[in-house]
């Protein structure tokens, strides 16, 4: 799945919560949170010496806060009642000084971290299922994160200071923003201005051309911008969990582009939003009609007898499927294979597997068999559930409380732009990879083959993001002991989004190493760590196994004729 960073969905109470916490809330817990953060509760008060140590430990910190705020009032120095783990960084929610030097304020952060801290240890004292386990921990975070005093007006110094500086105009632009977004977005505040962006201006902008579509997907074809290419085409396997152009974001951002300049013929598949009428399209109609149709129409237009491909985590996952059903079904034109920030091995899918368990599926089968397909909007509000204090309560506080508007910036607009997932694929992609990690245990079947990932011998470039939390670094790396070829594994700078937008730049950097442990943690202590980004790395590797330098190939061709400008019909839908 891909997903930043990560939309709305439309509020309502739930568990005793009303506000934009509710609409997120609310419509996640199809996975069951509430209940899970119960039954966890519920095994910890039949816990006495462990649920006694905790409550010992809160009363401690609550007796410790009068005594702190009397210092600070005398105006010295307090150490904090609940201090954070030495490990955990800064909280960016209590910078403002207040927090720190205004007795009151102290006093209300130190009690909010007081009760944060002991709804952790009865959760802690009360594990004994793995997944309720999981579950309760995301559910009693998104709600310490809900209740902290930044949320509200009364209680945000920073909030308070803005409007008497502005005279009370922050408020009133605030309240606007609210307004607005309750009227127009569901109740959840908005994370990005859209306005300044527009698909093939500024977004999704390098010029190429529509050379095929289907009822699935459309092909663009870029155009050459260096004198000579290499002769081996690449192809773009993106998500159709997202929009395809996070791959093509906007110019001096796009991998594509940076692709195109870096003397690459480059295509790529960009996928129908599915409506009510896929709800019977399957997985194997996306490996069959998507990218394998794409090799054949690239063959015929470039006459390449290998293509390589490049393929983001949904998208990724469908690639190392199409190069096991090709050994199997011994096609021989794949060249290369890079997966970026994929997941191949679903036995550790991080805090994803709280939402794909067994009882949750279920229940989103039956949700999507009444509508034909899963709404975008849901997905976007379990991601957003999963960085809450990011996603949701930071917008809460910027726009509503201190009355600024959201920032114009291009991945949150892609993030907006948000896609349905057709009912029977979905239901198959979950059970068949989250629930049974069907692919890694070589047991999976596509249009009639059963694919082995040991069978694919293609050179692979593995990229992870160090700080992914929809494919932990960790189980991408798991590719590294599952593709039968030479695999080169990077670590990246950045999340899941930003890992894969990622140019030469200062804050880049990437880690390498030549050999590749079992273990994750100890292969990270092998490699070296060096400034720069994985593009750079990357079209060093790709360019050596592209072949030579040659003429770039014709625009379409006479079975494919180009039907359009980049970036095609589907996107806009």
């Amino acid at each position: 799945m891909t997903r930043q960073e990560p939309e709305s969905m439309p509020g309502e109470a739930e568990a005793g919560l009303i506000g934009p916490e509710a609409g997120a809330f609310g419509s996640v817990d199809i996975a069951g949170f509430g209940e899970a953060m119960l039954r966890v509760l519920g095994r910890a008060m039949s816990r006495r010496p462990e649920v006694s140590e905790a409550m010992i430990r809160y009363w401690q910190s609550l007796a410790a806060i009068g005594p702190g705020a009397a210092a600070i009032w005398r105006g010295m120095p307090s150490e904090p009642a609940a201090p954070r783990e030495p490990t955990a960084p800064p909280d960016k929610r209590f910078t403002d000084p207040a927090w720190t030097g205004n007795p009151f304020f102290f006093a209300l952060r130190q009690y909010y971290l007081a009760n944060s801290r002991l709804l952790s240890d009865l959760l802690a004292a009360g594990e004994g299922d793995s997944q309720q386990d999981a579950k309760a921990r995301l559910a009693a975070g998104f709600l310490a994160d809900a209740l902290a005093p930044v949320n509200f007006l009364p209680t945000n110094p920073a909030a308070l200071k803005r409007a008497v500086d502005t005279g009370g105009l922050s408020l009133l632009a605030g309240a606007r923003n609210m307004v607005s977004d309750i009227l127009t977005n569901g109740g959840m505040p908005r994370q990005v201005d859209t306005r300044p962006f527009k698909l093939g201006v500024n977004l999704a902008a390098t010029p190429g051309k529509v050379v095929f579509r289907n009822d699935l997907m459309e092909l663009l074809q870029y155009a050459p911008q260096t004198p000579l290419v290499r002769e081996v085409p690449l192809l773009a396997s993106p998500p159709w969990i997202n929009k395809y152009y996070i791959m093509d974001l906007a110019p001096g951002r796009s991998f594509l582009e940076w692709a195109v300049q870096h003397e690459r013929t480059v295509f790529a598949i960009s996928y129908r939003n599915p409506d009510a009428s896929m709800r019977a399209v399957t997985l194997d109609d996306y490996l069959i009609h998507g990218p394998r149709q794409a090799l054949d129409v690239i063959q015929d237009i470039t006459g390449a007898p290998r293509i390589d491909i490049v393929g983001l985590c949904l998208g990724g996952a469908l690639t190392a499927m199409l190069a096991a059903y090709m050994a199997e079904t011994g096609d021989d034109r794949l060249g290369s294979v890079t997966l970026l920030n994929t997941m191949l091995d679903y036995s550790e899918p991080g805090v994803l597997g709280a939402f794909t368990d067994e009882q949750t599926v279920a229940r989103l089968e039956r949700q999507m068999n009444a509508t034909g397909y899963l709404e975008g909007r849901q997905m976007a509000a379990a991601f957003d559930v999963i960085r809450a204090n990011d996603l949701i309560f930071s917008y809460v506080v910027s726009n509503w409380l201190l009355g600024k508007n959201p920032p114009a910036f291009d991945i949150l607009a892609w993030n907006a732009d948000s896609t349905r997932m057709p009912a029977v694929m979905h239901a198959f992609y979950l059970r068949c990879l989250y629930v049974r990690n069907e692919l890694a245990n070589g047991v999976m079947e596509l249009a009639g083959r059963r694919l082995s990932l040991a069978n694919v011998k293609s050179d692979a470039y593995v990229v992870g993001a160090v700080n992914d939390h929809i494919v932990p670094w960790t189980s991408s790396y798991k590719a590294t002991h599952l593709l039968g070829g030479d695999v080169r594994y990077v670590l990246s700078s950045g999340g899941h989004v930003a890992g894969i937008v990622n140019p030469p730049g200062p804050k880049a950097w990437l880690e390498t190493a030549d050999e590749y442990p079992g273990d994750a943690a100890q292969w990270r202590r092998l490699a070296t760590h060096r400034p720069g980004s994985w593009w750079e790395d990357w079209t060093r590797w790709a360019g050596a196994r592209a072949g030579v330098l040659t003429e770039p190939p014709p625009t379409g061709s006479a079975a494919f004729p180009p039907a359009g400008d980049v970036p095609g019909q589907y996107v806009r839908a």
